[in-house]
């Protein structure tokens, strides 16, 4: 028995989904290294590149979090799983824990640190965590995605 074919509008949002919610991720870890660097060295580059950082990945963030928004969520997609609903949760409070660090960035020289580095670390992880789940969680097929 065959399964019906997704409408166009799904494929599209989730070609457009599936290449732009590994970009954030990465901005936030370069991120996070960068603040490692700065917290080492104390070398101003590393901390204003770090902030640098951080908006990009929060501007780059947006697309797919309102795509994961309406995939999960919004549409009567009744396939959502527990792990993708996990997930969305935990991308939305490491998006505000990006938020914060932002503004943690925003402070002058050092005073962005320890607390730099802590929030990034956060981010970082919520987000992994979050990736982790989604990979390891069972397709409709019996087994992993």
């Amino acid at each position: 028995m065959s399964t019906p074919a997704p409408p166009y509008c799904f494929v599209v949002t989730n070609a457009v989904y599936g290449v732009l919610n590994p970009i954030p991720f990465g901005f936030f870890v370069a991120a996070f290294v960068f603040d490692i660097l700065y917290f080492r060295t104390a070398t101003m580059q590393w901390g204003k590149s770090a902030a640098w950082l951080i908006v990009f990945g929060l501007l780059f963030a947006v697309v797919p979090r309102l795509v994961n928004l309406t995939q999960v969520w919004i549409t009567s997609r009744r396939r959502a799983l527990r792990a993708d609903r996990f997930d969305f949760w935990l991308n939305l409070f490491a998006i505000v824990a990006a938020i914060f660090n932002a503004f943690v960035h925003s402070r002058d020289a050092y005073a962005m640190m320890p607390a730099g580095v802590w929030l990034s670390a956060a981010t970082v992880t919520l987000m992994a965590i979050g990736r982790m789940v989604v990979a390891v969680q069972p397709s409709a097929e019996g087994g992993t995605a």
